[in-house]
């Protein structure tokens, strides 16, 4: 059977120092049959590589995990701790980008490896760290953060208080682009979530173009006990991306 990789997330979760770049960032993936339907609670192997200067750029970095999905098809894993194949992660120059992300993945758990995807790290991990370095030392020790669960349950426009935080859409609503909000920089980013049957609708308004089509729209419609995962990212003054539709 004909399996498609579904990839919604990938963020920093360690930072060692202020001056050095993170030891790891954390990645997480939906797996589904060619039938859209999840690929629950089994072991699966996947293989990471990551790409200097574009897609088919230098091999810097590759490792493999194996690892098993959980009831909703995702699996977690940490890159740069996995059974390295090559490079040091460690040694890789985050400040000669960009950088691309390849999953490959074998959903038997073996290591035929069928499946994948690609998509270009963003902000993380090379540049995120300095970036919030201010907020993450209290004391000269460095302190916890998370992403805020901002709940949706009606239709409203984007706030600054959404940037790079978690929508959690769990009644039927629209998210709506304004043109020229400028809170939001060039780059940044905020997941998106439809859980438990709700219809999360994000809708560009004139003059805002979503996935190069002005006023474009995007949705998410979960079925019920289940979750539908996303990624809005800002491209340009009023340019968005959405991934994982």
């Amino acid at each position: 059977m004909r399996h498609t990789l579904f990839l919604f997330l990938f963020t920093l979760v360690f930072i060692e120092s202020f001056a050095q770049v993170p030891d790891k960032f954390s990645y997480q993936a939906i797996i589904r049959n060619s039938d859209n339907t999840l690929v629950i609670e089994k072991p699966v192997s996947v293989k990471i590589v990551l790409y200097q200067g574009n897609v088919n750029g230098i091999n810097v970095y590759e490792e493999n995990h194996s690892v098993i999905t959980n009831s909703n098809g995702l699996v977690s894993m940490e890159i740069g701790n996995g059974t390295v194949v090559s490079g040091e992660f460690d040694k890789i120059t985050w400040s000669k980008g960009p950088f691309f992300i390849e999953t490959r993945v074998d959903p038997t758990g073996g290591d035929n490896y069928s499946i994948v995807g690609v998509s270009q790290l963003l902000s993380v991990p090379f540049a995120i760290h300095a970036k919030y370095a201010e907020n993450l030392l209290e004391g000269g020790r460095l302190a916890k953060t998370s992403a805020l669960i901002i709940q949706l349950s009606e239709s409203r426009l984007i706030t600054s208080t959404d940037i790079n935080n978690t929508i959690e859409c769990i009644k039927n609503a629209t998210l709506n682009l304004p043109f020229n909000f400028l809170d939001m920089k060039i780059g940044e980013t905020m997941n998106l979530e439809a859980h438990n049957g709700a219809l999360l609708r994000v809708q560009a308004n004139k003059g805002v173009s979503l996935n190069y089509m002005e006023k474009g729209v995007a949705e998410f419609n979960s079925e019920p006990g289940n979750v539908r995962f996303g990624l809005l990212r800002k491209s340009g003054d009023n340019e968005y991306i959405i991934s994982g539709q």
